[in-house]
């Protein structure tokens, strides 16, 4: 009866150990873009087949728990603001006087017209908490020795993807490549991590690309101009009240 037991404990460490690998390579990936807070400027280029529009943001984040995105750029989008605290996400429009709370039916909408999800901007879902991770290979993405790691929804997480597998090099756990997959399998969205810079005193992509696999000449680009890690932000800053004050 134990060589039995110690037989399965041997077939089952191994599965126990990748897994928390696994989930250890994803939040060490997810800590060096968000660190414990995060103050920087972004530029937004969406691109289509005959046109293209650019928005300029500042963006805070503190934890999985608070963000806030204030445009600054162009004028009909200027000083409107974004807010995720904890469960709910807010959308202060001062063209309107109004404040508007998004509902969770609303995270896989596009945000700002991009083909970023408000999920994707908003940082709603965890991809830490929200889903089971295993390592299903390697692979290299320009030049980087990646593990490929495949996350699965948690039963009942809300989220918005049925699936995704990420790249992450085993050096400096860069998120290289992301692909989107709906519940029935189909891949929605594939986002690449460009542009190695050293920025806020670390390495890190400071250009995200993603590209819909469904609507041909359809491009949006994230670029990181400017961003500093840890620096204290009180958990009052990101309050509704501050939407309206933030500059």
């Amino acid at each position: 009866m134990k060589a039995k037991i110690f037989i399965i404990l041997l077939f089952l460490v191994p599965l126990f150990i990748q897994a928390q690998d696994a989930k250890e390579i994803v939040k060490k990936a997810n800590d060096l873009i968000m660190g414990k807070t995060s103050i920087g400027q972004n530029t937004m280029i969406v691109e289509r087949p005959d046109w293209k529009r650019e928005v300029s943001m500042k963006v805070w984040s503190k934890g999985t728990d608070f963000y806030m995105i204030l445009i600054t750029a162009p004028v009909r989008e200027k000083g409107q603001v974004f807010l995720k605290r904890k469960n709910e996400m807010w959308n202060w429009m001062p063209s309107i006087g109004r404040m508007i709370k998004i509902p969770p039916s609303m995270m896989a909408q596009s945000w700002m017209g991009s083909d970023f999800t408000n999920d994707d901007l908003m940082k709603e879902s965890s991809i830490v908490k929200d889903y089971n991770h295993k390592i299903i290979g390697t692979d290299t993405i320009e030049g980087y020795n990646c593990y490929k790691i495949e996350l699965i929804p948690k039963p009942n997480a809300a989220v918005v993807w049925g699936k995704i597998i990420m790249w992450v090099s085993k050096k400096s756990y860069l998120e290289l490549k992301v692909e989107f997959y709906d519940e029935t399998g189909s891949l929605i969205n594939r986002q690449f991590g460009q542009e190695i810079k050293r920025m806020g005193g670390r390495t890190l992509p400071t250009k995200l690309v993603m590209i819909p696999m469904d609507k041909e000449g359809h491009k949006t680009i994230l670029i990181i101009n400017d961003i500093q890690f840890n620096k204290p932000i009180p958990d009052r800053f990101f309050s509704l009240q501050n939407m309206k004050r933030i500059r």
